[in-house]
């Protein structure tokens, strides 16, 4: 039987550092999202995050070019009860970091303070990076701590986003599960409904039999 050359793999199996990058490629790092923000605008970002999720942020807005003025422009995120999370005036460039209570829709929205004149207002770029989950987290900052080698952090990173998949699989199923109960006591109402409808037309239709049976006689139409 022949020995594996020395330095290679066998067949079906993959060198874990390849494993490791192929899987990082997969999922990708996440990239910043870039707008025009027009004077006197309001534009809003938003997401939806599990709860109990670290959700980090960096934002940068720049000055209109050739305008004598810097950047003018609030940042406000909020869920979808209006509870605000966090808020800068005549925000320039700065970080957020907030960790949610619950499953819930969160928004980020960017409003210019810039006035519109007669001509035309050049519009501010506004760049914004939002991460929430394994993303949001400092692996640098865990490997100081901990003393990790380069491989150790990734193998880190990924059983990280093996969990968060996990929850979010199970996540799915909590709502399927909802769905289903839901669907399955809406078709009992509606069974429950046809059947006291049918109930009630053929309690109609007895009625009308016996009292027009009633009215023959008494008109002497019928014995």
């Amino acid at each position: 039987m022949p020995l594996p050359l020395p330095g290679r793999p066998r067949l079906g199996q993959a060198p874990l550092p390849a494993l490791l990058l192929l899987l990082l490629l997969v999922v990708g790092p996440a990239r910043p999202i870039s707008f025009q923000l027009p004077g006197k605008a309001r534009k809003c970002l938003r997401e939806e995050i599990h709860r109990d999720t670290l959700v980090t942020g960096e934002y940068e807005i720049g000055a209109p070019p050739g305008s004598s003025t810097g950047p003018s422009a609030n940042l406000k995120i909020t869920d979808s009860a209006g509870h605000i999370l966090y808020a800068k005036e005549d925000a320039t460039k700065g970080k957020f970091a907030f960790t949610t209570e619950d499953y819930d829709m969160f928004e980020a929205c960017f409003e210019s303070k810039l006035p519109v004149g007669t001509g035309r207002m050049p519009d501010q770029l506004v760049i914004l990076d939002m991460k929430h989950g394994v993303e949001a987290k400092n692996y640098e900052e865990i490997a100081k701590v901990e003393k990790l080698k380069p491989l150790e952090v990734e193998l880190r990173r990924l059983e990280d986003l093996s969990e968060s998949i996990v929850n979010d699989f199970a996540y799915m199923k909590k709502r399927e599960e909802e769905m289903r109960d839901t669907n399955e006591s809406t078709n009992t109402r509606v069974l429950y409904f046809s059947i006291f409808s049918m109930c009630c037309l053929i309690g109609l239709a007895t009625w009308q039999v016996f009292y027009l049976r009633r009215f023959f006689k008494a008109k002497k139409l019928i014995e």
